[in-house]
């Protein structure tokens, strides 16, 4: 699953992506929901494209 993620997410260090596949893993056991891999995988794409959102837009060169 990480590796699929990270495929798509090129810009993103593995280690992030583990680490939010996981996260996505505790968080959905902490609310009770059943951790099936296409829910863990879809609530840690949904973390990590709000990692890529949230990055500051290039400064142009000087």
């Amino acid at each position: 699953m990480s590796l699929r993620l990270a495929s798509e997410f090129l810009t993103i260090p593995i280690e992030t992506v583990d680490r939010c596949v996981a996260d996505a893993l505790a968080c959905a056991e902490h609310l009770g929901i059943e951790a099936t891999p296409d829910i863990v995988e879809r609530i840690a794409r949904e973390h990590l494209l709000a990692i890529v959102n949230s990055a500051p837009p290039p400064r142009p060169a000087r």
